[in-house]
């Protein structure tokens, strides 16, 4: 009995999405350098490649949601404030800064990612500070400017 080897045949295009995503985007890269167009899996290509913006997108509005967590901590809880927060909001600002430089075509989305990220910021603060959700403004009280760049000591005791 002989026994075939999956990689000694032609695989066709999407066969190996579903059963072994890694795999598929190898073969799909190598299409790609190939030109062979015919080939490729479209429908999952042109899918993956939206996620991917998707993404980026997804990842803006995760480090606004930090920040403005964090501020609404500073904000209603002054007795509880850390250094770890002021140094949080220094890092989430720099990660939605190489963000935003890296993908410009974001810059068109940027209040629906800061209302996306204060409805998330609004429920994570109610949970932390075990403050009533209505202590929170329902629209984000502070503007992108003072968002980005409203300074926090870091010298609060830890």
């Amino acid at each position: 009995m002989s026994v075939v080897k999956a990689a000694a045949r032609p695989v066709p295009a999407g066969t190996a999405y579903e059963d072994d995503f890694y795999t598929w985007t190898q073969e799909q890269g190598a299409r790609l350098r190939a030109g062979d167009i015919a080939g490729l899996d479209l429908e999952n290509l042109a899918e993956e490649i939206e996620t991917l913006g998707r993404s980026e997108f997804s990842s803006l509005v995760s480090a606004w949601r930090v920040i403005l967590l964090h501020m609404l901590k500073w904000d209603h809880q002054p007795e509880r404030r850390t250094r770890s927060w002021a140094l949080s909001i220094a890092a989430q600002r720099a990660e939605a800064a190489y963000v935003l430089k890296d993908n410009p075509g974001l810059k068109g989305r940027l209040e629906e990612a800061l209302e996306r990220a204060y409805h998330g910021a609004r429920i994570g603060a109610a949970k932390e500070t075990r403050l009533s959700l209505r202590r929170f403004p329902e629209r984000c009280p502070y503007t992108r400017d003072e968002m980005l760049t409203r300074p926090f000591p870091d010298d609060t005791t830890d």
